[in-house]
């Protein structure tokens, strides 16, 4: 399989474009504006929101990305499902500019809708890795993905410093929505069209159910794909916690301020988007197991190290140290799964990975939310994250598999 360059560029542009969402409205600003300005975070209520809002989107995608993703292969309309997922997303993150003080259920509903268009989304985008690049490439693919999402990241967020900064937070949202809708248009353009004649969407819908139940019960009599999801279902709650309180604690704890914040976030991007390239051939030549060890242990040490930190500086350095994993552990978890993945399977197995990935995200932000307002402290919320990368890390280590790309892994 030759590596055809306009699928692979139009693929990671898409992440370019998505990724002005996570970091501008999932990550950095919109969490603080939320939390303080729309809720109030007094006695951590507006960490109880957020958290909330964030759990109930991803249970929401939890239940369904299975079954779409068996739905997009009968009804052969994957790119026809990104591209409403990626509008929904698109639509609301405009709609945030209607919020003021006050708002918080319908700000929450807002929040919801555009987690849904977001990560659902991200079902149907997923299922293009096996498609546009051949097995010895995968993981490399899937970082240069990652990699031109944090670049992404960087660029939207030097746009919205001068928009903060003025305190036109309405306008930071638009820019958002424009952000994506922009550079989200070579994925629509330029990936493989589906393949297959459309099946209506009812009788596609049946056939995706029996699909996805089809595969989770293969799944799940597969020992080394059971053991590895269990793992992933863990760790990744760690990593979908920090990102989503990431800012608020900052923020509520240390106070730092919208535009400190935005500098703090451009300075993970950079130093993520160099750990994802710096990784991106190790995760093929060691396997993407040895890189996924590598990054927990180095999550686990950030945690620690962060319910420690008492000063403005010393959080700056943790968070160098916490962008050196993220798009590392991303890029070689989906690197990991691709090896598991039957030929012509992609959707419905990247539906059940979205399934376990959004999952992940459920517990956490509860957590999070929960030991907060119960100790007045984001120290012990904070601490809690810890566990769920330790787990994550001792159930991992015994998955065989992960090796090399360029060998097959031992089911």
């Amino acid at each position: 399989m030759a590596l055809n360059r306009k699928h692979i560029l139009s693929w990671c542009l898409f992440d370019f474009a998505n990724s002005s969402y996570s970091a501008i409205i999932a990550a950095v600003v919109f969490p603080v504006y939320y939390s303080q300005v729309i809720v109030g975070n007094g006695g951590g209520v507006g960490d109880l929101w957020w958290g909330r809002a964030i759990s109930l989107s991803m249970a929401i995608i939890a239940l369904s990305s299975p079954f779409l993703g068996g739905i997009a292969d009968y009804a052969g309309k994957r790119k026809r499902f990104l591209f409403v997922y990626t509008y929904l997303c698109i639509i609301s993150v405009a709609c945030f500019s209607f919020l003021h003080k006050g708002m918080v259920v319908e700000g929450f509903a807002m929040v919801v809708l555009a987690n849904i268009g977001l990560e659902g989304g991200l079902v149907f985008y997923n299922a293009f890795l096996p498609e546009i690049s051949p097995r010895d490439h995968q993981g490399r693919v899937s970082a240069w993905g990652f990699g031109t999402g944090y670049a992404g990241s960087i660029l939207s967020l030097l746009i919205a410093v001068p928009l903060v900064k003025g305190g036109y937070y309405g306008s930071t949202w638009l820019m958002v929505a424009a952000f994506f809708a922009v550079f989200s248009s070579p994925a629509f353009l330029f990936l493989p069209s589906d393949r297959r004649p459309g099946t209506p969407i009812l009788a596609a819908s049946l056939k995706g159910f029996r699909y996805a139940v089809d595969t989770l019960k293969e799944l799940w009599e597969r020992k080394e794909p059971r053991k590895f999801l269990l793992a992933y279902i863990i760790y990744e709650d760690g990593v979908n916690t920090v990102i989503v309180f990431s800012s608020l604690f900052a923020a509520t704890t240390l106070g730092f301020k919208p535009q400190e914040l935005i500098f703090l976030y451009l300075t993970v991007q950079v130093t993520a988007l160099a750990g994802a390239f710096l990784m991106a051939r190790p995760t093929d030549l060691w396997g993407p197991k040895a890189v996924v060890r590598l990054s927990l242990i180095l999550w686990t040490s950030v945690t620690i190290l962060a319910y420690f930190v008492q000063t403005k500086n010393q959080f700056w350095g943790i968070a160098v140290i916490a962008g050196l994993g993220l798009g590392t552990v991303q890029a070689a978890t989906r690197a990991f799964y691709a090896q598991f993945i039957p030929e012509g399977r992609e959707s419905e197995y990247f539906g059940v990975y979205s399934m376990v990935g959004k999952s992940s995200a459920i517990m956490g932000p509860l957590v999070f939310g929960e030991v907060s307002a119960a100790f007045g402290s984001q120290r012990p919320a904070i601490l809690s994250v810890a566990a769920f990368f330790l787990i994550g890390l001792m159930i991992l280590h015994f998955v065989k598999g992960g090796g090399p790309n360029v060998e097959n892994y031992v089911d």
